[in-house]
């Protein structure tokens, strides 16, 4: 069964595990071998290959999302006297942030109103 483990998180493959992956299909190893003996899905590694061909080595690069900064923070139940400064140095900058783009923060930031 492929996919992800109950509870778990999606596989990881690095640049160097796609390239020698897209090397085999290159040299004619078909998607299909790859799926039954090293168990990656067709789909991905024909993604892979699309993404190859189109940007080179640079498609195969794994693209990090930055996800919410302030969630570090707020999912602790105590925080030391430093994470606390840097928590809210963090709501400050992203108060800033939106304030330089118009928008106006009401309360304790839960409301933002665009404002022209």
């Amino acid at each position: 069964m492929q996919g992800r483990p109950k509870g778990g998180k999606n596989k990881y493959y690095s640049k160097e595990e796609k390239l020698k992956y897209i090397k085999q299909m290159l040299e004619g190893r078909s998607c299909w071998d790859i799926e039954r003996k090293d168990g990656i899905g067709h789909a991905i590694t024909n993604r892979w290959l699309k993404n190859y061909n189109d940007l080179g080595e640079d498609g195969l690069e794994n693209k990090k999302k930055p996800g919410n900064p302030l969630c570090k923070y707020s999912n602790k139940k105590t925080l030391t006297d430093i994470e606390k400064l840097q928590y809210e140095n963090m709501k400050l900058k992203i108060e800033n942030e939106r304030l330089k783009k118009g928008y106006l923060v009401k309360g304790d930031g839960s409301v933002v109103v665009f404002k022209k």
